[in-house]
C-alpha cells in the first residue's frame, strides 16, 4: 500500500517497474505521518505526483479501487475491506473484492468479527 523513497524524489526521477499495479501510494520521506508529499500509482505508473497530504493520497487510492473496478490484492485484501466496510460505508453486507482464485468471495470472517465487535462496544457505551 505505501512504498518510501527520498523527500526530493521526482515523479520523474522514480522507476515505476518495482511498484505493483495495484494502487499504491508514493511516499516522499521516512513515514506516512511525517510526509509533506505523497505520489499515487496505479498499473506501475505515477498518476498523480503532487498530494501534499496523506488523507488526500489515501482517498484518491481506494478511489482508485472503485472507479476503476480493481480487486483488492490478497495481502492487503482484509484491511482494505476493514476500511470499506467501516469507515467508507461501501457494500457493509455484501461479499468481497478481495482478489481470490476465480470466483467471487463472502466476505473476510476476520472482517466480520471485528465489524461486530465494534458495533457491540458503539452499543455498550
Amino acid at each position: 500500500m505505501f512504498h518510501m523513497v527520498d523527500v526530493t524524489c521526482l515523479p520523474s526521477e522514480f522507476d515505476c517497474t518495482k511498484l505493483p499495479r495495484t494502487p499504491c501510494i508514493i511516499v516522499c520521506g521516512s513515514s506516512p505521518v511525517t510526509a509533506e508529499h505523497f505520489m499515487i500509482s496505479v498499473d506501475q505508473t505515477i498518476v498523480n505526483g503532487s498530494i501534499t497530504n496523506f488523507s488526500d493520497a489515501f482517498l484518491l487510492m481506494f478511489g482508485l479501487y472503485y472507479c476503476l473496478n480493481i480487486s483488492y490484492p490478497a495481502a492487503l485484501g482484509t484491511t482494505l475491506e476493514f476500511l470499506q466496510r467501516c469507515l467508507f460505508k461501501i457494500n457493509p453486507d455484501k461479499g468481497s473484492k478481495v482478489e481470490r482464485g476465480s470466483r467471487k468471495q463472502a466476505m473476510n470472517p476476520k472482517v466480520l468479527s471485528m465489524i461486530s465487535r465494534i458495533a457491540d462496544f458503539e452499543w455498550r457505551e
